[in-house]
């Protein structure tokens, strides 16, 4: 072989690493896409075996240390660390007392975990800078290589002289570890330029560099074996990690021969492809899950932020309203996290409702004790005078004021429930034995009492007798209204089927008034319309009409707001009392009615005006 067949081998070794290392370089993913925690090994530890895991992390070398696993194991300590603050903080305020003297407990548990962060901060700190020391001498080595490199290319007589030196120094300069990233292109760039210009002018045996050809095509084959095998890893993260250190390896692994490059590069390249692409997936996929959670989380942060509790004015309300918000809040705990750029600032905003609330609650009730001790003074007296009653045998006057005491007793707010059911019982044991001594004393009007219960029975004998679908309706609302006269001229029926005759009445005069439309009767609903006509279209009189009914239905709204509360903050035991409940229960379907019909007035303006 001639000196012009040694130089172009030799050029044609330099064609091929420059083309596998500088046009085709196999670079490692970008660094943008980094190794994730493991969700599913951390999510479900406690407070205490985090910070286990987290001291067992602070154990290992600085380079083994992971800055997204310790950030992951944070973010889950702390979620949880603040969850059970805000728990503390809420059944502190829910045992009434003041919010701003919660005082936060001492956490060893905590300061050990804080001292912990601050361990593998500093090692962490003190690796990265020794590792940037290391990285600049590095720099340096691999300068000096390089000029070494210039040097014996330029000495074109002795080039074959120098090709054993230049082989320890391409084993050398792979042997330097990392230089800083902003000058890795470059010096490996230098380093190759002078690698070609030595090649260029190498003399060198065909033999040899063909045996360097196979051994690397063996290396390169063994690398692409790995790549393959590493498709079928089932954990992505890790064997994208591992491609990364073959990556490495085939950079360090010289050429091949010219007709076989663009083969073994594109079984390599095909199998890092197939890699990078799950690896890229499963990072789409743990952000789709984290795009769920956040439209989740961000949705309930709405949905108690809409809850309006500036108007509360009752224990069933906030109780109501309560329920709502622990609901929200267990159905938070069941969510996963969200992106870390947003999962702690949602958190705040759904946090700060939630206390904005229960501290609301907590100034309600402290400003509910006053007004219960009042009402409680204002029972009690009740009681007092009931009983200085009970013992009256002047039926008639005795029976009046105590009904009158009934009456006041309505209009008096609630009482704390721990005497609720005492001064109630208390002010009805007096009613109720009056009326017992009464019914003793008047048993002789008891033959009275059955003649009107028969009397009334045989009005709803008549009622049920009225067919609204044959009967002429103008006959069938006449003959209701002369039986419901009927009835209210009728006295007093026995105690014990007062209540039941009277369910028998109202359910069938209820009935007749929807069938024969006599609450909101046509010729009601048309003596009003003729009413409108007759004011010849002037809206003036119509819109004062309509603000009439307005106010009319408004006062009728806040009747039935008030008769809604006072039921809900009575609690009935005794057979008088449950009467009085019934009573008001009747009192409000009155008002109901009423207000259906205000509603149809008004819509039947709306349409003149």
């Amino acid at each position: 072989m001639d000196n012009s067949e040694l130089i172009e081998g030799a050029v044609e070794q330099n064609i091929a690493d420059s083309t596998i290392n500088t046009t085709t370089n196999p670079d490692p993913a970008p660094e943008s896409v980094t190794e994730p925690a493991n969700d599913l090994r951390l999510d479900n530890l406690s407070c205490q075996e985090l910070c286990e895991r987290l001291a067992t992390i602070a154990a290992l070398p600085a380079d083994e240390i992971s800055r997204e696993g310790v950030a992951k194991i944070k973010q889950i300590y702390y979620t949880q660390h603040n969850n059970h603050l805000m728990e503390l903080r809420e059944q502190y305020v829910a045992e009434g007392n003041d919010p701003e003297s919660f005082v936060l407990p001492d956490d060893e548990l905590e300061a050990r975990f804080r001292s912990l962060l601050a361990e593998i901060k500093d090692k962490k700190n003190a690796w990265l800078i020794a590792q940037e020391a290391e990285r600049k001498e590095n720099l340096e080595k691999k300068n000096a290589i390089i000029d070494r490199l210039n040097e014996m290319s330029a000495d074109t007589d002795n080039v074959n002289r120098h090709f054993p030196q230049v082989k320890e120094l391409q084993q050398e300069f792979k042997a330097i570890g990392e230089v800083p990233p902003t000058d890795q292109t470059e010096v490996w760039k230098r380093y190759q330029d002078a690698i070609e210009r030595f090649y260029d002018q190498l003399k060198i045996n065909k033999d040899l560099r063909d045996y360097d050809f196979r051994k690397n095509l063996d290396a390169k084959q063994l690398l692409c074996q790995q790549a393959e095998e590493l498709v079928e890893e089932s954990d992505v993260v890790l064997a994208f990690k591992r491609l990364q250190e073959l990556h490495d390896k085939w950079r360090e692994t010289g050429p091949v021969a010219k007709e076989m490059r663009e083969d073994i590069w594109t079984r390599f390249k095909d199998a890092s492809a197939a890699i990078n692409k799950k690896y890229q997936a499963y990072f789409e996929e743990r952000k789709a899950r984290e795009r769920e959670n956040e439209l989740a989380k961000t949705a309930l942060c709405e949905r108690i932020e809409a809850l309006d509790f500036s108007d509360l004015r009752s224990y069933t309300a906030w109780e109501a309203m309560t329920q709502e918000i622990l609901k929200a809040q267990n159905e938070w705990k069941q969510l996963g996290f969200a992106s870390r750029k947003l999962n702690n600032e949602l958190f705040n905003r759904f946090r700060a409702t939630c206390d904005k609330f229960f501290t609301a609650k907590a100034e309600y009730f402290k400003s509910m004790k006053d007004e219960l001790a009042q009402n409680l003074a204002k029972k009690t007296q009740l009681c007092e005078r009931a009983e200085a009653l009970k013992d009256s045998t002047d039926w008639r006057a005795t029976t009046d004021a105590l009904v009158e005491l009934q009456k006041e007793w309505k209009t008096i707010g609630t009482v704390a429930k721990k005497y609720s059911d005492t001064v109630w019982h208390r002010f009805q044991q007096a009613c109720d034995y009056f009326f017992e001594q009464k019914k003793k004393a008047t048993s002789g009007a008891r033959q009275t009492e059955q003649a009107n219960l028969k009397a009334k029975k045989e009005i709803i004998a008549k009622l049920r007798e009225i067919d609204p679908e044959t009967a002429d309706r103008a006959e069938a609302v006449k003959l209701v209204r002369e039986l419901q006269q009927q009835w209210q001229g009728i006295g007093h029926v026995p105690f014990r089927e007062k209540d039941k005759v009277y369910e028998a009445y109202r359910e069938l005069t209820n009935k007749l008034f929807r069938a024969l439309d006599m609450r909101q009767s046509r010729d009601s609903m048309e003596r009003f319309e003729t009413m409108l006509n007759d004011m010849g279209g002037d809206e003036i009189k119509m819109l004062r009409e309509r603000e009439r009914m307005l106010r009319a239905y408004e006062q009728r709204k806040s009747e039935l707001k008030t008769y809604e509360n006072n039921l809900g903050f009575f609690n009935s035991k005794s057979k008088s009392g449950d009467s009085m409940v019934r009573e008001m229960e009747r009192k409000m379907e009155r008002i109901r009615e009423d207000l259906k019909v205000l509603e149809e007035k008004i819509k039947v303006i709306d349409k003149k005006i």
